[in-house]
């Protein structure tokens, strides 16, 4: 059994330890926003946060996740979309297919802890995920608006 803080909520999961904590996230909890992509974490479809690290959750085992750790998945970041880096990505249109969208903007969010003004050259070497439609200097823009607070009115 596996005991595990989910958006704030303790679970107790019964789960084999090798599982990865996608999986447990997905299947056992329920939350379907954390996306499963290529499943050696080189797209960052996966990526939740492990107190506040953004981290790749389909090639970690729930065994390594310890029972006080706080786990935020895209459902939690911000329940009613009010997070800067939710409101950005609104306001500047960026997902098209929306796929990988939960992943990027739990590691912008995750970037934008460590680091709360990046550079080009920072959000490069932090956003390392994957997007098919090729987003991506919208995801640069709106990092940079989520951390000048979101000064931007929604297109509407």
């Amino acid at each position: 059994m596996a005991r595990l803080i989910v958006n704030g909520t303790p679970r107790d999961i019964e789960v084999d330890p090798d599982t990865p904590l996608l999986w447990v996230i997905r299947e056992q909890i329920g939350l379907t926003g954390t996306k499963y992509g290529c499943g050696v974490a080189a797209c960052g479809a996966c990526t939740v946060h492990i107190d506040g690290a953004a981290t790749r959750s389909c090639v970690l085992p729930v065994s390594a996740v310890g029972p006080d750790q706080q786990i935020t998945t895209i459902e939690g970041l911000s329940p009613d979309s009010s997070h800067p880096v939710q409101q950005a990505w609104l306001a500047l249109d960026v997902p098209q297919c929306g796929y990988c969208q939960a992943g990027m903007i739990m590691a912008a969010a995750g970037l934008l802890m460590q680091n709360p003004n990046p550079t080009d050259e920072d959000i490069n070497g932090e956003i390392t995920n994957i997007c098919r439609c090729g987003t991506y200097n919208r995801v640069r823009a709106a990092i940079k608006l989520a951390a000048k607070g979101g000064e931007a009115t929604q297109r509407g």
